[in-house]
Order: structure tokens, then C-alpha cells, then sequence
């Protein structure tokens, strides 16, 4: 081949510091964060942008709308059925969460915390059609607006996080790289750690519907919710952190530290057991009871993912999700 050749024409052109356009990555540099690798802002669609931001907005909409829910209850409780503060503030909960779990799902490309805000908007959704239909007419024009706006932003926000979650993408490629192995350990992390704040909503749930539910729940009791919450938080925090820096002591750790949580759900068991003659109504021990089975069925499933994800500590995946690119 001459040096006239049309290639070596066109390197000469072009020059080696300029790549192919089929060499140019399609993608930036992945930013390290406390919860993972995230893409850039930049990186983002126009269409994943707007519907990022639509779902932020209508999130704190809701939230502005709960929150004036809750204090007009506090300043005049005979408004509405005490069972709607209970409501209300778990529908508080639960809406800072999916904030959470929509940032996390859109910039991390993460299909399990899409999963658990479409399972969110999907409970808040029923938990609204049911507290809606059971409440008097007085009650409905007062949560009409909040009812209406839940209702109609939740269907927006099924379909668009159903088509998300159908999406393919290349996280676990660009974090793990081509080892199977590692893409694997990056879904079972994700897995984890997911599980540990979706327990963490359970939880904080629960002591929510128990501590307002109940107008005449002693002192003792308080005390005994209020450091529940904490040693929930705490559990949380400790699990979170010993996943994400794969440390085998603090996941020990959490595993201990659920112990006592086991004993704390079985004293709230107690207490809502020995209320049930009192009354003809079993909404409050219907609710407590499944939200203690569901919070017991996200334990034994996370233990079991961790159990799986310990043994692949130490192979190369913290120091790959921290580090950028």
C-alpha cells in the first residue's frame, strides 16, 4: 500500500488524537456516590428527564397535599375517622420513599427500585381506594382533591415505570465490566440494599398504623414505639453501610440486630391480640398483621440475599463501583 492510499490519507486528515466515531464511547463517566455509581444528568434522555422531573413534582404535590391533610386532622381530630391520620402519615412515609426510589431507579438504571416504586404508588393507590370508600361524606369532600390526584398521577406513573423497568440497559456492564461474575454480584448488591430500605418503609409503617391507631396507648408504649423506630433506623443504617463496603462484620452485625426486632414484632402482636374482644372492628389487627407478615417475608428473603452476597466480598466490586468511568 502507497502512501497516497485513501486510509492513510484520511489518518493524516484526522490525526490520532481524534477516534473513529465508532470508537467514541456512547456514554460518560459514571459518578461515585454513598449509594452506588450514577450517571450524569447530561447522560440522560430528554424524555427520561421529563418524566424524572414530572414524577418529582407530582411527588411533592402529594406530599404538599398529605402534609395539609395531617395538620388539618391535628387541629380538628373530629373531622374525620382517627384511622386517616394513620393513613395519612403512611402515605407521608411512603411518598418520601418513592422520591427516593425514583432517583435512585432513573440515575442509577436500577429495575429493582423501579419495581419497589411501582409497588409503592401501587399500595398508596389501594390504601387511598380503601380509606376513600370507608369514610363519611364529609370525610370524601375533604380528601377529594388528594384522592383524585393520587388516583390519577398513580395510573401516569404505572405505566411510565412499567416501560422503565422493560427497558433494557447496561448499568451492570459498565460497572461490573464483561465478568458475568460480577454483573451477577452488582444485581445481588443492588438486591440487598434495596431490600434493607424497603424493610426499613415496613417497618416505620407499622409503628405508624399502631401509634396512631390506638387514642389511649400509654406512656410505656410510646416509649417502647418510639425505640423501635430508632433501632429500626439504626439496623438500617448499619445494614446499608456494611453492604455497600462490603464488610463482613457490620453484616453480622445486622443480622444480630434483627433479633431484637423479631421480639419487637411479637410485643406488637401482643398488644393488638389482647385488644381484639374489645371491639367488632379488625381493621386495625388485619392491617397490623399483614404489615408484621410482610415485613417478616422482606427479613427472610434479605438474610438469604445477603447470606449469597458475602460470599463474593472481597472480588473486585467495591473498588469498581468506586471509581469512576
Amino acid at each position: 500500500m502507497d502512501e497516497t492510499s485513501p486510509l492513510l490519507g484520511y489518518r493524516a486528515d484526522v490525526g490520532p488524537a481524534i477516534p473513529s466515531p465508532n470508537l467514541r464511547p456512547r456514554h460518560q463517566e459514571l459518578i461515585p456516590t454513598p449509594c452506588g455509581p450514577i450517571k450524569s444528568w447530561s447522560e440522560l434522555s430528554c424524555r427520561l428527564k421529563f418524566y424524572f422531573c414530572f414524577t418529582i413534582a407530582s411527588l411533592l404535590v402529594l406530599l404538599g397535599l398529605t402534609i395539609a391533610s395531617i395538620n388539618m386532622q391535628q387541629l380538628d381530630p373530629g373531622i374525620s375517622e382517627e384511622d386517616n391520620l394513620a393513613v395519612s402519615l403512611i402515605q407521608l412515609v411512603g411518598i418520601l420513599f418513592c422520591i427516593y426510589y425514583i432517583g435512585r431507579g432513573i440515575l442509577q438504571d436500577n429495575r429493582q427500585e423501579l419495581l419497589k416504586f411501582l409497588l409503592s404508588v401501587l399500595v398508596l393507590m389501594v390504601r387511598s381506594v380503601v380509606n376513600f370508600c370507608v369514610l363519611t361524606p364529609q370525610g370524601k369532600k375533604e380528601l377529594l382533591v388528594r384522592f383524585v390526584c393520587i388516583m390519577s398521577l398513580g395510573v401516569a406513573h404505572l405505566v411510565c415505570s412499567t416501560l422503565l423497568i422493560c427497558t433494557p440497559n447496561m448499568m451492570a456492564f459498565r460497572v461490573g465490566g464483561a465478568l458475568e461474575s460480577l454483573q451477577d454480584q452488582y444485581f445481588l448488591l443492588n438486591r440487598c440494599f434495596s431490600l434493607v430500605t424497603f424493610d426499613l418503609q415496613a417497618q416505620l409503617s407499622l409503628c405508624i398504623l399502631l401509634t396512631t391507631s390506638d387514642p389511649s396507648i400509654t406512656t410505656q408504649n410510646s416509649i417502647i414505639l418510639g425505640v423501635g423506630v430508632f433501632w429500626a433506623c439504626l439496623t438500617a443504617g448499619v445494614g446499608a453501610v456494611g453492604v455497600l463496603r462490603e464488610s463482613k462484620l457490620l453484616v453480622v452485625v445486622f443480622m444480630v440486630q434483627n433479633l431484637p426486632q423479631a421480639a419487637f414484632f411479637a410485643y406488637l402482636m401482643y398488644t393488638i391480640v389482647v385488644k381484639w374482644h374489645k371491639d367488632t372492628s379488625f381493621t386495625l389487627e388485619a392491617a397490623a398483621v399483614t404489615g408484621a407478615t410482610i415485613s417478616l417475608v422482606i427479613k427472610l428473603v434479605l438474610i438469604w440475599s445477603l447470606v449469597r452476597l458475602v460470599k463474593s466480598f472481597g472480588q473486585g466490586l467495591r473498588e469498581r463501583m468506586s471509581a469512576p468511568g
